[in-house]
């Protein structure tokens, strides 16, 4: 090669070529452009060529370039070798002979990069540039991916051409730290979406309580970085499900999971039973079983299982939990064959399961297994300061079951503050969602005044000091075992059809005392249909709800 083709050799720049011992040697680590590093001529120089570029840049000094290239082009690895060395003559340069097979597919060109990570001998006194300009598509993918596992411990550098094209020259180049907590901009995102998180927990409830607002940081944090299991502790009514439930849409939104949410009350499930409703069965297993029926793991493959009251279970269906957990297979009932479910459980208790392990009730390696993320929620009694922002958020959550906006008259809804400020809420949020449901069930023009908040005050008294009042338990009286599965909001309407229905001797007089406000809005009225509709939903009609109540 005529030497008046090639530009002068250049020395490194004095202010990078640091001789002290302090100094960390830069190594580059990247691909052969068989297209944009290729040519032979002298016109050459007058193109831009990516891996001879990175010895040309003044402000970026590279001691040593590991650049990685397949056998049939050895011919260009070694006429790119000889350019860099007239440009910087100190740069060593070492070739590695590679072969990716397919370079467009990603396995094999990912397995064979994996290996050269895994085989180099990368050092601490090193500081390392992966160059992601040159290679297939595929192979900057893998290197990206490689850099940002940190199985390529370094940085990207990414050069450009200069612009335009003709003026010549090494173009530009860009360093990127996949360390993105070192971005202010990206860094504020992340906070951002943190604080996004945390409000989707909360309901979108503003929460004052300082407490409960870093624990509700805290498992947000985990609920997105960990598939391991999450216990919630905490008293009956705390909020435990509802969590639970926003923990999975969470997870859902950000495709973290793909399956679906199976809920399950430990207490509910007794005896044989208990086995074949969690893991499934067989056809004939026991009597009864008809058909093979999947079991509720099985229903949460690729999801999530959230077991309330956990420390109910078995101890054979703890024993069974605790293997599914660990090696994602268990056995259904009667069944010699394995059964496959990855899901992540959320466990919820209102006893303490140390105590329940000391009383042989519970397995401590399953406690063990499910304690490695452990949130235990406060009561509302311990919430105070949390009362009246949530009393907003029940009364838009019962506006929107109603389909009518209700309020609080000025007086009512100090009355009522002032009460739930010192009262015990022995049943926490349950109690207080039921109590902001009666009220607006019974607001006559979406309003609740004074009176109908000292009743439902005078109705929580008697309720928690045993003397309930005649309404409460003809949920239970009518529907009986059913009773249990009725939701809050459900239960306050249930309650006062019953006991209008009680008092009242025909279906029509029911129906005209029930709906004797919004008749005068109604073209056509027909009470009686109305009530009927309404009782029939339930599985009852009227004349089975005055016989259960009659008993």
């Amino acid at each position: 090669m005529d030497d008046a083709s090639c530009p002068p050799a250049v020395d490194p720049p004095p202010s990078l070529a640091v001789t002290s011992p302090t100094y960390r040697k830069t190594v580059a680590i990247g691909f052969l452009g068989t297209n944009l590093d290729a040519g032979r001529s002298a016109s050459r120089w007058d193109r831009w060529r990516p891996t001879v570029a990175l010895a040309q840049h003044e402000a970026l000094t590279v001691d040593r370039l590991e650049v990685l290239y397949e056998p049939s082009f050895v011919e260009l690895m070694d006429q790119v070798v000889e350019d860099i060395s007239h440009v910087a003559p100190d740069l060593e340069v070492c070739p590695v002979e590679i072969s990716l097979g397919d370079p467009w597919d990603f396995e094999q060109v990912y397995a064979v990069l994996h290996d050269f990570a895994r085989s180099y001998d990368f050092r601490d006194e090193e500081d390392y540039l992966v160059h992601i300009t040159t290679g297939t598509h595929v192979a900057q993918i893998c290197m990206f991916l490689l850099t940002e596992s940190r199985r390529l411990p370094g940085r990207l550098v990414q050069t450009s051409p200069p612009r335009p094209r003709k003026d010549g020259g090494p173009g530009s180049f860009a360093i990127i730290d996949l360390d993105l907590g070192r971005y202010d901009l990206i860094a504020r995102r992340f906070a951002e979406e943190q604080q996004e998180g945390t409000a989707f927990l909360k309901a979108g409830i503003d929460t004052r309580n300082a407490a409960f607002n870093r624990l509700i940081d805290r498992i947000e944090e985990v609920a997105v970085a960990s598939p391991d299991p999450i216990l919630l502790m905490g008293p009956t009514g705390a909020g435990k499900s509802q969590l639970a439930r926003r923990v999975y849409e969470l997870k859902k939104h950000r495709r973290q999971v793909a399956g679906e949410l199976v809920e399950v009350n430990c207490a509910t499930l007794r005896g044989d039973q208990a086995m074949a409703a969690l893991f499934g069965h067989t056809r004939g297993a026991f009597t009864g079983a008809q058909k093979d029926r999947p079991g509720l793991l099985k229903r949460a493959d690729g999801g999530l299982l959230f077991l309330d009251e956990i420390g109910e279970l078995g101890l054979d269906e703890q024993a069974m939990l605790l293997r599914a957990l660990e090696v994602k297979t268990f056995l259904p009932v009667g069944s010699d064959r394995e059964v496959k479910s990855d899901f992540q459980l959320i466990a919820g208790t209102n006893r303490s399961l140390s105590e329940r392990v000391r009383e042989g009730q519970f397995r401590e390696d399953l406690l063990a297994r499910i304690n490695l993320w452990t949130f235990a929620l406060p009561a509302l009694a311990d919430r105070r300061e949390d009362i009246e922002p949530n009393l907003a958020f029940e009364l838009e959550r019962v506006s929107g079951r109603l389909g009518r906006h209700v309020t609080f008259n000025a007086e009512a809804r100090r009355r009522f503050l002032a009460f739930s400020d010192g009262a015990p809420w022995p049943g926490n949020f349950r109690d207080f969602a039921a109590a902001i449901t009666r009220m607006a069930t019974l607001a006559r023009g979406g309003r609740i005044d004074a009176s109908t908040v000292d009743e439902e005050i005078e109705r929580l008294e008697a309720s928690w000091t045993g003397t309930a009042t005649p309404s409460e338990g003809l949920v239970e009286a009518v529907l009986g075992a059913e009773a249990a599965a009725v939701d809050p909001f459900d239960r306050a309407q249930l309650e006062e059809v019953f006991r209008t229905c009680k008092a009242h001797g025909t279906l029509s007089e029911a129906g005209r005392a029930l709906f004797v406000h919004s008749r005068q809005r109604r073209k056509s009225t027909n009470d009686a249909d109305r009530l009927r509709k309404f009782l029939a939903r339930w599985g009852v009609d009227f004349a089975a709800v005055k016989e259960a109540l009659e008993c």
